[in-house]
């Protein structure tokens, strides 16, 4: 056998959080402290037959079932609230000129903005302090949250007038005849 590899051994005091109760035994440390003993452990005293009658297995079950249930619901109903149409224009976290110009005209959920931007982007862009950025933006964080924006061509632009032909004698000016 080696020397000095052994680690140094105690007569320890041994201590029960749960009853109190306190003994003497050989360990590594020279004191220890304890959830349960023997004599206060149900296996031991007794007991365990008794805390089963008390709360069955089956009522537990249920007490577990109806926990899960209530979370699934409250998960179900944050959900639907983040793609309600009720929500806020805060939500969208626009930029603050864009959402000042959309409450001052008075809209205010994100079901108003969709119902705006069904009337086309022209109807938005007439918005007071909103531009075509501000429309750009409030709709890719609006796909973004999941909602179904509507895409309604715009009206075609009146064609531009042509540039008038420059007359024969202002060319030959030009071209210094």
């Amino acid at each position: 056998m080696k020397a000095e590899i052994h680690p140094t051994v105690y007569d320890a005091q041994v201590t029960c959080a749960s009853c109190g109760k306190t003994w003497v035994t050989t360990s590594t440390k020279k004191e220890l402290r304890i959830d349960v003993c023997s004599n206060c452990h149900p296996f031991f005293t007794g007991e365990s037959a008794r805390l089963i009658d008390i709360e069955g297995q089956v009522d537990r079950f249920y007490k577990k079932l109806s926990a899960r249930q209530t979370y699934v619901e409250e998960q179900k109903a944050k959900e639907e609230s983040l793609s309600s149409p009720d929500r806020s224009i805060d939500d969208l976290d626009l930029a603050p000129r864009a959402a000042d110009a959309l409450k001052k005209v008075g809209i205010l959920t994100i079901g108003q903005v969709l119902a705006k931007l069904g009337e086309g982007n022209a109807a938005v862009l007439e918005i007071a302090g909103f531009g075509q950025s501000s429309l750009t933006a409030t709709k890719k964080k609006l796909r973004a949250m999941g909602f179904e924006v509507p895409e309604i061509p715009d009206a075609p632009k009146a064609p531009k007038a042509p540039k008038a032909a420059k007359e024969p004698e202002a060319e030959a000016a030009e071209s210094g005849e």
